[in-house]
Order: structure tokens, then C-alpha cells, then sequence
């Protein structure tokens, strides 16, 4: 099958043709003749399969069979949970849009809104943006979801699981009620399923992998060490291995910049990215790993969605999800489009209730190795005790800076000074 069959107009297929695409992957042949034909959309892809051009090239066509409006009002609204997917989204729709007379812009937090307001009041027909910034403009009467003709929902999942449901009716509320309604989602949950229930009209479902399925090329593996080895561990594989591009998850902010800290003093080159990073230290950090400047990308789960790095060979699971569909999410940053990749999960003993719920998840169990001088010798008494143990150390630490900083004596009255 050819783009060309899929019913795309020659400046569409122009545009798929200077990205070097020949043949539609799966849920683009499914997707793309239904939005065509004006569906509403419910569907299901496995991340790194093509997903965001299973929507953006129908929305171009059908936006371009039809002449713009004078002021051009938002016709297209493209939802996201992060402002990562945000900005590559848009950037799909500018590539594939190259040789269309559509406009369009994206608005996320992090940064100023200025800009954003000025390029809104210029006219755009498509609109990418994350919940919060849109009604921050919405409520400064920045912009008009009045005309909106295509809803798009991606990335659905990710935006319930960061509490964005109450945004996202708020948003439904704003627009007309014919419209076009599209879902993406990486699984069908329940909770996908009602929030689709709530506002699409007999939605096609397209699935094109079985739910929560990994990469069939991505290579798992597990190698069990012990808590404090982790880091050496990682420095290791990385150095002897000579990676040169590598995705590491971390659980926590602060262990993402403590480990980035860590790779730097090594001599491999990191940087970290989260929630706390501003917008401009983020985009600097993912432009840096996608040119090659960064050879590691340290990252929390804010990069588990939305990241397209074309070939990424290397994931690396520092510390395991506690949600196993997380893995799923993590692991598909590599063997994406056909490429092969490799995920590995350095994995503690405390850790291993999270290795049995992500392979009764996945319906098969994960290969697990040791490597000499890195094997498990710890138990999780003693992991849990020295948790205790920090933990006990930490309120007291900050019991007695608390007293350093209270003017006050044991007796509660505040001491004299020297007169």
C-alpha cells in the first residue's frame, strides 16, 4: 500500500515524499482514511509506529479542501500532556504541512506567553497546545476555540494519569458541539474508554498492535546488582560498551541530576531533564542529546511520552516504574519505526515486585543477568533498614537545623542578648 492510495493530495504526499516515507505504516493505512471520511477516531498505537502523521496528514487535507476563514480562527486543536510532545507535534504538522497555506503554532507553559498571544492574533489553523497554557489564554481572551472543526486527543492516557481531566472538560466545553473528534492513546484502559464515551460520536476504533505490547526489535534485559552499585554499574556498560546515544529513567528529579552529576565527573557527557528544569534548560538538553553534544540524556517519566529520537539504540531503566505500563511507555523511546534497540533495567532486590507486575503485564518473563562484580548481594531487610535508617537521620537533621534557627531556649523564652 502507498501513501498515494490513502486518497492524500499531491502537496501532502509531495511533503511525505522530501521525509523519505514510501510505504504507510500500520496505524496510518487504518487511521488516515478514516479521518478522511470525517469519523470520529478512537485509536490504539504502540509509540514510535507513525501515530502523529496518522492525524496531522488527514487534518491537513481536510483543512485544505476548504478555504481559510478572513481572521483565521483555530480550526484544528491538537491536545498534549508535555510540552516535549507539543513541540515535536507541531513540528510534524510544519514538515508535512510544507507545501499547504495552513498555518500553525503551538503554546505550552515554561515560557512567556507573549509571543504566543502575538502569533495567535496573526491567525492560525491549527493550534497544538498543552491544557494548562490554552486556558491561561482561553481566560485572557488570547484566542477562540469557536471554530474549531478537528479535536485531537494524543497521548490521552498520559494526560489522565498527570490529572488533566478536569482541564480537558473545561476545554470540551469551549468549542462547538459538531466537531470532528480524534483519540490517540498508547492502551485502551477503562479510563480511556469513558472519557472516549463522554464526547465521541460512534467512534471508529483503530488498534494497530495488542495492548500494551513492547517493541518486537526493542532487546530486554535485566541485570540485578545492588542498590549503592547501580551508578558504577551504569558508568560500565555505557563506557565499555562505547553508547553513544542513551535514554536513562529515573524516578525521582533529584536522582535524575544526582546521576547526571555522576556520569559527567566520568567524562561522559549528560544532562538531565524534568519538571523542574525551565522550558529553555529542556529544549538545550534534548537538542544537545539529538545532535550528539550530550551522549546521555538523564530523564524522569515527563520524557517517557513525545520524545522522537530517530534510532535511539539504548534505553536504560536506572530504577524501575512502579506503574508497569510506565515500561512499556519508557522502553518505546527505542526500536521505533522498524529499528532495533536495546532496554536494559538495572534492577535491586527491592525492586523485584515491580519486575513481576511488568511481566505479567507484557505475558512473559523478562531475561535476567548478572555481571561479574556487580552481583546481588544485599537483602531487602537490609535495604529497607537502611531506608529507616536515612530517613531517621534526615529528620534529625532537620530537627537540629530547626533549633539553630529558633531565636528561642528550651524554655521557650527568647534568650538576652548582652546589653
Amino acid at each position: 500500500m502507498s501513501f498515494k492510495s490513502l486518497g492524500l493530495s499531491d502537496a501532502l504526499l509531495k511533503a511525505i515524499s522530501k521525509k523519505g516515507y514510501t510505504i504507510p505504516s500500520p496505524i496510518q493505512q487504518k487511521a488516515i482514511p478514516k479521518v478522511l471520511e470525517r469519523k470520529d477516531v478512537l485509536a490504539s498505537a504502540q509509540t514510535g509506529t507513525g501515530k502523529t502523521a496518522g492525524f496531522a496528514l488527514p487534518i491537513l487535507q481536510i483543512l485544505s479542501s476548504s478555504r481559510p476563514l478572513r481572521q483565521r480562527p483555530v480550526r484544528c486543536l491538537v491536545l498534549t500532556p508535555t510540552r516535549e510532545l507539543a513541540a515535536q507535534v507541531l513540528q510534524d504538522f510544519k514538515e508535512y504541512g510544507e507545501f499547504t497555506d495552513l498555518r500553525s503554532t503551538v503554546v505550552f507553559g515554561g515560557v512567556g506567553a507573549n509571543p504566543q498571544i502575538r502569533t495567535l492574533r496573526q491567525g492560525v489553523d491549527i493550534l497544538v497546545a498543552t491544557p494548562g497554557r490554552l486556558l491561561d489564554l482561553h481566560s485572557q481572551k488570547a484566542l477562540s476555540l469557536s471554530k474549531i472543526e478537528v479535536l485531537v486527543l494524543d497521548e490521552a492516557d498520559r494526560m489522565l494519569d498527570m490529572g488533566f481531566l478536569r482541564d480537558i472538560k473545561k476545554i470540551l466545553a469551549l468549542m462547538p458541539s459538531r466537531r470532528q473528534n480524534l483519540l490517540f492513546s498508547a492502551t485502551f484502559s477503562k479510563e480511556i474508554k469513558q472519557l472516549a464515551n463522554g464526547f465521541l460520536h460512534h467512534p471508529i476504533m483503530v488498534e494497530a498492535t495488542p495492548e500494551n505490547t513492547t517493541a518486537e526489535k526493542v532487546d530486554q534485559l535485566v541485570y540485578k546488582t545492588n542498590k549503592g552499585k547501580k551508578t558504577e554499574l551504569v558508568i560500565k556498560l555505557i563506557s565499555e560498551g562505547d553508547w553513544q546515544q542513551v535514554l536513562i529513567f529515573t524516578r525521582t528529579k533529584h536522582g535524575a541530576n544526582r546521576l547526571s552529576e555522576r556520569l559527567g565527573k566520568s567524562g561522559i557527557s549528560s544532562a538531565a531533564i524534568h519538571g523542574n528544569k525551565s522550558q529553555g534548560a529542556r529544549t538545550k538538553a534534548l537538542s544537545g542529546f539529538k545532535s550528539g553534544k550530550v551522549r546521555v540524556l538523564v530523564a524522569t517519566d515527563i520524557a517517557a511520552r513525545g520524545l522522537d529520537i530517530p534510532l535511539l539504540p539504548h534505553v536504560i531503566n536506572y530504577e524501575l516504574p512502579n506503574i508497569p505500563e510506565d515500561y512499556v511507555h519508557r522502553i518505546g523511546r527505542t526500536g521505533r519505526a522498524g529499528a532495533s534497540g536495546q532496554a536494559i533495567s538495572i534492577v535491586s532486590v527491592d525492586e523485584d515486585e515491580y519486575v513481576q507486575g511488568i511481566e505479567k503485564l507484557l505475558g512473559e518473563p523478562l531475561q535476567s543477568e548478572t555481571i561479574d562484580g556487580f552481583e546481588p548481594t544485599e537483602s531487602l531487610k537490609e535495604i529497607l533498614d537502611k531506608k529507616a535508617e536515612n530517613k531517621a537521620q534526615n529528620q534529625r537533621g532537620r530537627k537540629k537545623d530547626r533549633s539553630k534557627n529558633n531565636p528561642k531556649n528550651s524554655s521557650g523564652f527568647k534568650r538576652r542578648g548582652r546589653r
